[in-house]
This record gives C-alpha cells, structure tokens and sequence, in this order.
C-alpha cells in the first residue's frame, strides 16, 4: 500500500483536482440518467435504493444480496413498477455491467470498504453508509484510492445535508457563543436486548461464506446475522460506529477539528446480558489542542429522557447550542433563549448525484476525507476501551504513540480470497 501521509494527502489535492473538475464523460442511460446499483438492501439498503430512485434523472437498475429471498422481494417491487432491474447475488457479477455509474454500499460494516475500493477500480462512483470503514488502514486506503482514480465518495452521514443543521453550525462559526471550548455528542435510544442463540444451521438461500466475506470464518449464528451482526467486533463497530457516529461527525464539523491527539475511553454492559461483544455504555473524550470532543452513549435510555434526544450540545463562552433530531436552539449564559429552528430534510443523495455529473468533490456535504476523520474517531474510542488506557496519536501518520498493542487495531487480518487491494 502507498502509505500517504495527511500532508502528502493536501499537496496532492492541487494535482488531482483538475482531473476531478472534469465534465462528466461516462456512458449514462436513457436521457442521460445515472444508473445505480445498491448492495446491501434488506434494511437501510431498501430506503437508500428508495431515495435514489426517487431523484430526477437517476434509476436503480441493479440491486445486490447474499440472501435470496431478500432479493427476489425486492427486485419484485420494482418489477411490479414496470422498472427494469437486474437482481445479483455477488457484488462482483454487478460490478461488471459497464452500464452503471453509481453504486450505493450498506452492507455490515466489514465489507464497506472491500466492496467501496472494487467499485471505485471498477469505474464507479460511491456512496458508502457509515461508517465508511471497519479499521483506519483502510479509510486511509480508500481516501487514496479515490483520488488516484477521481471518482466521487459520499459518506452517509446525511445529518449535515440538513438545512437547519448548516444553519446551527454557521451560526457556531459566527462568534456570537464566543469561543466554542467543549462540545459533547450524545447517543441515548433504548434498544432490545439480543438473547443468547447456538450456532445453527445456514438459512436456505443465504451465501454465508459471502456475506463473512473478509472476516473469519464461523458457523452461522443468527445472533451474527441481521442486524445484529453491530454487536459484534469482526463485522460491526459497535453503536459508537453505527449511530453515535452521526453525532461526532456533528460536534466535529462545529468544533472544527479532525484527527485528536489524544483519547481515552470506557464502555462495558451494564444493562444486558447477552451475546454482545460491543458495550450498551461508553462514554469517550477526544483531546484537541484547544478544545474537547465528548461522547457518551447509553443504549438503555429512550429519547427525550432528559429533555433532549440524540444530538449535540456545544459549550461556548456565552452560552450554549444544541442540535438534535426536532432541530437547533441556542441558550445564552443569562438564561435567555436564542435563535434556532428546524433541522428540515436530508439532501445527501440529491448532493451526491449533483457532484457526480459536476465532478466538483468539494461541493460533497461528506466525502471521503470527512467520511475517514469521523470513522476514524469512532475507531480510536473503540480501541482506547478494548486496551483499556488513554491514548496519545499522531495525526499526521495515523498511528499511536509508542503503544504497539493499540496499533494493532489500525488493521486486521483478512480472509485469503477477500484481501484489499494496493495501490
């Protein structure tokens, strides 16, 4: 792999950035549609392809699944639309159709990137759900692989495609909270408990081995299948990665600030007992020159509990700001209520189809070099609790000072057959 540093990143951009402003050159469909194909479509898969499709002048036209019977379901709905759309249970096969511009990822965490780095050789632009990667390495692989070949990476943190949100974050940079010293991003929903469940049989209709893919192989375990697979470290990332990324991502973009340097963090189960391997608790700080970064994440607490839901609240000299998901307020030090508004409705699709035919990566609300300092924060949380210290790190080389079992987590062991690519 070419080991690109930060630095090395920002000088290149300059070089790369005129082949990215190129118009728009590859062979679309009928009145010049952007053709999508999604992987990934029994859960958010499904309402990401619904979102597409719903945009003027771009089709689905090809969807993707290991399990059978979510495919035929879905490839049926379109159908029975009098919408042509071809059905494929491996992503590879689909990457062969020349035809298709974009392909939309939301797999289980553990194939984002494997599935986004073929895409982006095959000639495709991507949309990749969150978070963008399972481990730094390969964010880092797939920043460069981006701009080596130009192609367009939206990262699904849509939270910033909100009207109300870049509202609530210009007024932050506007001065009038003074100076921002502390902001704290707060992931609190009560979610159910998974149970204990034996190994078992495979589904009828499902390609496990695919859908393990780079992971280590185990048997079947439907503890390890829908949904629940978040739960687990070989696929998943946890909730910090899954929901409490949205809210970093939020207090990072208002902070202004990217990699830390430092981390510390705790988590366990205090609320379930069952086959978790991810904490239901875990509370984070990431230390900036000048300013804090706070997480704290309860899964057994439902919204609105203490008066606020998952969001973010920034702490500035004359007051206070928050956001959440019924939108922005401010709250000045002597009591009194500020401005605010709604959070209004997500762009991020229509953002992206707008940047694939305009080539211009820097009019993405999240692409992938912001896609990279989110995930990447969520990463190193995860890896100060599972070492159970505070953790210093440069940003520039993306790796830990002088703690070699931290750094282990920057990558994993891959599957021979599923290996990443290099550059």
């Amino acid at each position: 792999m070419n080991n690109l540093t930060r630095r090395d990143f920002v000088k290149s951009t300059a070089a790369v950035g005129a082949a990215m402003a190129m118009p728009f050159s590859k062979v679309q469909g009928a009145n010049n549609d952007l053709l999508v194909g999604v992987v990934g479509i029994r859960g958010r898969g499904n309402g990401l392809a619904n979102e597409f499709n719903d945009l003027d002048g771009v089709r689905i036209v090809a969807l993707c699944d290991v399990d059978s019977n979510v495919l035929e379901q879905r490839v049926k709905q379109y159908r029975d639309r009098n919408q042509s759309v071809t059905g494929y249970d491996d992503y590879r096969r689909m990457l062969e159709d020349k035809s298709i511009d974009i392909i939309a990822i939301a797999t289980p965490d553990h194939w984002h990137v494997p599935m986004a780095a073929a895409s982006i050789i095959a000639g495709k632009d991507v949309y990749i759900e969150k978070p963008m990667s399972h481990t730094i390495a390969e964010g880092h692989l797939l920043i460069n692989l981006a701009r080596k070949h130009g192609k367009m990476v939206q990262h699904g943190t849509q939270i910033r495609s909100t009207d109300g949100t870049i509202e609530a974050i210009e007024y932050l940079k506007s001065g009038k909270l003074g100076k921002i010293r502390m902001a704290k991003a707060i992931n609190c929903q009560l979610r159910g408990p998974i149970g204990h469940e034996p190994d078992s049989e495979t589904p009828p209709g499902v390609n496990y081995d695919l859908w393990l893919g780079p992971a280590p192989k185990r048997p079947f375990n439907k503890n390890r299948y829908h949904y629940n697979w978040h739960w687990f470290w070989d696929y998943g990332t946890g909730d910090t990665g899954n929901d409490g990324i949205h809210q970093i991502d939020i207090a990072r973009w208002g902070l202004g600030v990217e990699i830390p340097k430092a981390v510390s963090c705790s988590g366990t189960q205090l609320f379930y007992d069952d086959d978790h391997e991810t904490p239901d608790t875990q509370v984070a700080a990431f230390e900036y020159d000048d300013v804090y970064l706070m997480y704290e994440m309860r899964l057994w607490t439902p919204y609105g509990l203490e008066g606020h839901d998952n969001g973010d609240i920034f702490y500035g000299d004359e007051g206070t700001l928050s956001i959440g998901r019924n939108g922005w307020r401010v709250t000045f030090k002597n009591g009194k209520e500020g401005p605010g508004g709604l959070r209004g409705s997500y762009k991020h699709a229509q953002n992206f189809v707008d940047v694939v035919r305009s080539r211009k990566a820097s009019d993405l609300y999240a692409g992938v070099e912001v896609g990279h300092c989110s995930a990447a924060l969520c990463h190193i949380a995860n890896i100060a609790m599972r070492v159970g210290r505070r953790l210093k790190f440069d940003a520039e080389n993306e790796r830990f000072i002088d703690d070699a079992e931290a750094n282990t987590y920057l990558t994993k062991q891959y599957r021979k057959g599923y290996e990443l690519p290099t550059l």
